[in-house]
């Protein structure tokens, strides 16, 4: 061979090479999510910013739970205000493994184990980029945009998991192959892990409509998840819960985004790529992606937890329109040569190694729940036993913390309390007119609050006594001269009364 190779000779190349570059060299997919899962834990202080919502807590004990029982919890073990009520623990497969998780690497391995599926969603993403035959630079250059739309809800909780199902089942839906049995356990699965799973029958009905999968799979996917442990029920919970606009309009996550926030403008122009690909790719008779484009980006602006579904589906979608219509062919020619020698290249070999290394920092580095952010220093501070009113925010990590023995006020579990004790709980913590009778019928023995609560004046002004405070956290104890009609119905509260509902 000339020791010269004239541009576009084809050479041929020994497949050990070719196997080698496979097996050590990664392919931008595989940097991407690696550098994600660097950026994620250590950059954005994912160790500790993986658990700034406290639900995490209860997730782990939960699993902890059914793994120590070999049963499912049935009522709720967590609260005196709930206690011994029917509660669906409707993602506990992805709680089960956490759990285990937790046994073996404590937080640190929970932190690991979520960025590693963070890092394992952004492989996806890109491999959805190229099975919908999309622009390798583009995809590249909508890459920061897609990390910072989805690192607004980067945390241990299952939602994350349920992204590695979404973007599964649409690389599904565009694959020639259609195999029941994999979409039945897959939707099974998915049905196990995270309610989401009503996503699929919805979505494959969809590319059903253009033929681009058989009309039974629609089928498969709305049956197979009925193999979870509570049968139909939960499809009529999950119905009840997320037709519920009372009781979500209570609950931060599933309201609108502020579009008018610091460092939104990335947000917005992922919502702008999304309906300008899906409006391109009717253009091009791509109805179901048009579909798509227009779910998700309709559930992104009616709720700020579905602003990453947008990121994770609309922008490949985005991409492969964009490609078809807009790029000129010198651009597509160049992009495709780049892409033809990423398909060469794999470097599978070293993800084992990338989180070997991240496991190792991680050891050195204070993971668990961010103690400017929870009650870490005062928890020592709660006498046994005590009746304690603690918001929401802070539920979750007393559960984890207390290994569930503490009996809770309340935590992120909305659907289990119901809406009325919502308005009762927000009327009393932004004490608004008649919190004080609401307070009362409780018979709280000690408040932890953060310390810019309006309430927390509000009981020093009727007598409450601040036993503790630091920088996060107030707790208040309440006034010791208690009549003995107070006495009475502390005791009453005690026994398991219900006073207030």
């Amino acid at each position: 061979m000339p020791a010269t190779a004239y541009v576009g000779q084809v050479v041929d190349v020994p497949r050990t090479r070719i196997n080698l570059a496979r097996l050590l060299a990664p392919d931008l997919a595989l940097v991407a999510a690696g550098v994600t899962l660097f950026y994620c834990l250590f950059l954005f202080q994912g160790y500790q910013k993986l658990f700034r919502d406290s639900d995490a807590g209860w997730h782990i004990r939960t699993g902890e739970a059914i793994l120590a029982t070999g049963e499912l919890p049935r009522t709720d073990p967590y609260s005196f205000t709930r206690a011994g009520q029917p509660w669906f623990a409707w993602e506990w497969a992805s709680d089960a493994v956490v759990g285990a998780i937790h046994r073996a690497g404590g937080l640190g391995g929970v932190a690991l184990f979520y960025g590693i599926v963070i890092a394992a969603g952004v492989w996806l993403w890109f491999r959805l980029h190229w099975v919908l035959h999309g622009d390798f630079l583009v995809a590249g250059a909508m890459a920061p945009l897609m990390l910072t739309t989805c690192n607004l809800h980067w945390l241990a909780r299952p939602h994350v998991i349920s992204w590695l199902f979404l973007m599964g089942l649409v690389l599904y839906c565009e694959s020639e192959r259609h195999n029941p049995v994999l979409l039945a356990v897959f939707t099974a699965l998915w049905a196990n892990v995270h309610a989401s799973f009503f996503f699929a029958p919805l979505i494959l009905g969809i590319y059903a409509v253009r033929r681009r999968v058989p009309y039974y799979t629609v089928l498969v996917a709305a049956v197979a998840p009925l193999a979870n442990p509570y049968g139909w029920h939960l499809y009529r919970h999950v119905f009840r819960y997320l037709t519920d606009s009372d009781l979500l309009a209570h609950i931060g996550e599933f309201q609108s985004f502020d579009f008018h926030s610091a460092g939104s403008e990335q947000i917005i122009a992922v919502l702008i790529l999304a309906i300008g690909g899906g409006t391109l790719a009717l253009t091009l008779g791509r109805y179901e992606h048009f579909a798509l484009a227009v779910l998700f980006s309709a559930l992104a602006l009616r709720s700020a937890r579905a602003l990453p579904l947008v990121a994770l589906v609309g922008l490949p979608i985005a991409n492969s329109a964009i490609r078809a219509t807009v790029l000129p062919a010198g651009a597509r020619a160049y992009a495709d040569r780049l892409r033809k020698l990423d398909a060469r290249l794999g470097g599978w070999a070293l993800a084992p190694l990338v989180a070997l290394a991240a496991f190792g920092i991680l050891r050195t580095l204070p993971a668990g729940f961010p103690p400017g952010q929870f009650p870490v220093a005062a928890y020592s501070h709660i006498p046994a036993g005590a009746r304690l009113f603690a918001p929401d925010k802070f539920g979750g990590y007393l559960i984890y913390r207390s290994e569930g023995r503490m009996k809770v006020f309340f935590d992120g579990r909305s659907d289990l309390y119901g809406v009325q004790f919502l308005k009762d709980y927000g009327r009393m913590a932004q004490v608004r007119p008649g919190w004080r009778a609401l307070w009362d019928s409780f018979h709280f023995t000690h408040a932890l609050l953060p310390n810019d609560y309006s309430l927390v004046p509000a009981l020093e002004g009727i007598g409450w006594q601040v036993i503790y405070r630091d920088g996060t956290a107030t707790l208040l104890a309440a006034p010791r001269n208690f009549t003995t009609a107070h006495v009475l119905q502390m005791i009453s509260g005690f026994a398991g009364v219900t006073v207030c509902s």
